[in-house]
């Protein structure tokens, strides 16, 4: 059933992101309610701040008063949320029928993290699938997948040409 399961924004007052957050993990551990609400997110950034010549790392709240939620929206799972103390309500334009995260804006939001297999490596000769330069055969630079990209060398009129494309835009070469 969670694979009908989608991520919502929530409304909060101002600084009651953690509170709103963990009285719905503990309803749903409370009700048993895993298999509809599946995760509750607050997105943050990790930030380096310098205070007295000395570095300090802060967790930074990316989205200040919302918590995202995914789950599979049912009456019961709508009502649990939104009567959680510290909640107005789930952002849509219609406050009855609340309107999920598109897949798109989850992945630029960095919600939910996405592994990509990858079978090539540093050294390797890859073509590109996806991009301008589609069809294109390059050699493997460099690997971040962390940021999701792999940078390819391509030569095109003689000359080597940088290319910075993500994981999935380029596949192995088979042998």
């Amino acid at each position: 059933m969670s694979d009908a399961a989608k991520w919502y924004v929530v409304h909060t007052y101002s600084g009651y992101e953690n509170k709103v957050a963990s009285s719905i993990e503990n309803a749903v551990e409370n009700l048993k309610l895993h298999d509809l609400i599946t995760a509750v997110n607050i997105p943050v950034e990790t930030v380096t701040e310098i205070k007295d010549g000395k570095p300090n790392e802060v967790k930074r709240k990316l989205f200040p008063g919302y918590v995202l939620v995914k789950m599979v929206m049912t009456d019961e799972t709508w009502y649990l949320v939104r009567n959680t103390r510290g909640c107005t309500g789930f952002v849509s334009p219609n406050s009855n029928k609340p309107i999920p995260l598109t897949d798109e804006e989850v992945e630029a939001m960095g919600v939910e993290k996405r592994e990509i297999e990858v079978g090539y490596d540093v050294g390797d000769s890859v073509r590109i699938v996806d991009d301008k330069l589609a069809g294109f055969i390059g050699v493997v630079e460099a690997l971040d997948i962390s940021r999701n990209l792999v940078r390819v060398t391509v030569n095109m009129f003689g000359r080597d040409t940088p290319a910075e494309l993500s994981l999935d835009q380029v596949e192995a070469l088979a042998e």
